[in-house]
């Protein structure tokens, strides 16, 4: 791996989902197990960036309709019928990333699971030369297991950060896991810090 031609994207870890004044928390939809992830992604990001690398985050977005409400497909508005307008809101705190990881090199904003669908990624990715993707990030059977797999389909070398991810049960996440393994390598954290800062040195 080299840290110059290798992205650690980080999926969905945003104020809304995470923090405890965020739309989720308000609707009752937490997860110790996310809740968890900035402290243990932060020394990947920080050696990523230490060896070169670059920080790529991903923001789910609920942008704005007919009187700004917010455009909620159907299956996420009956699965969380708590969001309203100004949740998840572009520019807004919701939307961003949680202070703990800093600022990414660059974002990308996705109204879907994958960072890859409708958004720019690819095309920034190319043009910096990124050959090899460590994703981490929520929830892990959906934006992870979705930006994994578009990114194997692109040709990128996929790296997914195992205690780096999360979903809202833990049966749901190992399993998600165990089928990543078909499309990407996988890593611990610590172990991601490991490789980062041999192949930097």
């Amino acid at each position: 791996m080299n840290p110059r031609q290798t992205a650690l994207l980080i999926v969905d870890l945003q104020n809304d989902f995470l923090h405890p004044d965020g739309a989720y928390a308000r609707g009752g939809a937490v997860s110790a197990a996310a809740a968890a992830l900035p402290a243990k992604v932060k020394p990947v990001a920080e050696a990523m960036r230490a060896a070169g690398g670059c920080v790529v985050s991903s923001h789910f977005t609920l942008w704005p309709g007919a009187g700004n409400a917010p455009l909620i497909s159907p299956h996420l508005a009956r699965l969380r019928p708590f969001l309203r307008q100004g949740d998840f809101a572009r520019g807004g705190w919701g939307h961003a990333l949680v202070d703990a990881l800093g600022s990414a090199d660059f974002s990308v904003d996705k109204v879907a699971y994958s960072a890859f669908y409708m958004t720019q990624l690819e095309w920034v990715l190319r043009k910096r030369g990124i050959e090899t993707m460590m994703i981490c990030g929520i929830v892990t059977n959906g934006g992870v297991a979705s930006s994994a797999r578009d990114a194997h389909v692109r040709d990128f070398h996929v790296m997914v950060l195992e205690d780096g991810c999360a979903a809202f049960r833990q049966e749901v996440h190992d399993t998600s896991i165990r089928d990543l393994a078909t499309v990407g390598e996988i890593y611990t954290c610590a172990q991601a810090v490991r490789q980062i800062e041999a192949a930097g040195g």
